[in-house]
């Protein structure tokens, strides 16, 4: 099975982009595994989005029209912000961070949970949703 690229990928220095590209990309080539069909456009795909001031749906209409992942975070930056080096810092410690002792419970829970299902209760080192990828994605044993 192709997974999309690792969390931590960067385009610009921002991590997550690529993935999110390439999940849309995948997703248009009919490649996308199914589990990941749901969450589309959601969760940190939404998060990104967000953080670059543009719509979901306008990032998957530049990367049908066959734009790479450089010339969509270009469209991106033209179309919504551009993260200045300290927000870029932000971002990559907020996202690759995420569900570790974090203030709102319900990331924390998410992280238990998955960690049951996953049979990874005793594991100890996987304490963030990037970590949980890597791992269900086999990057990591």
């Amino acid at each position: 099975m192709s997974h999309p690229p690792s969390p931590y990928n960067k385009e610009s220095g921002l991590v997550w982009v690529p993935r999110m590209f390439d999940k849309a990309r995948m997703m248009q080539k009919g490649t996308l595994p199914e589990e990941y069909h749901t969450n589309l456009g959601k969760g940190h795909d939404a998060r990104c989005c967000e953080f670059l001031g543009v719509d979901y749906e306008d990032v998957k209409e530049q990367i049908e029209d066959g734009q790479d992942n450089a010339a969509v975070l270009a469209w991106c930056f033209e179309n919504g912000r551009i993260p200045d080096e300290f927000q870029t810092e932000m971002w990559n410690a907020y996202l690759s961070k995420l569900g570790f002792m974090d203030e709102n419970p319900g990331f924390a829970e998410y992280i238990a949970n998955r960690k049951k299902a996953y049979g990874l209760v005793d594991r100890d080192d996987i304490r963030t949703f990037f970590q949980l990828i890597e791992k269900d994605e086999g990057r990591i044993d």
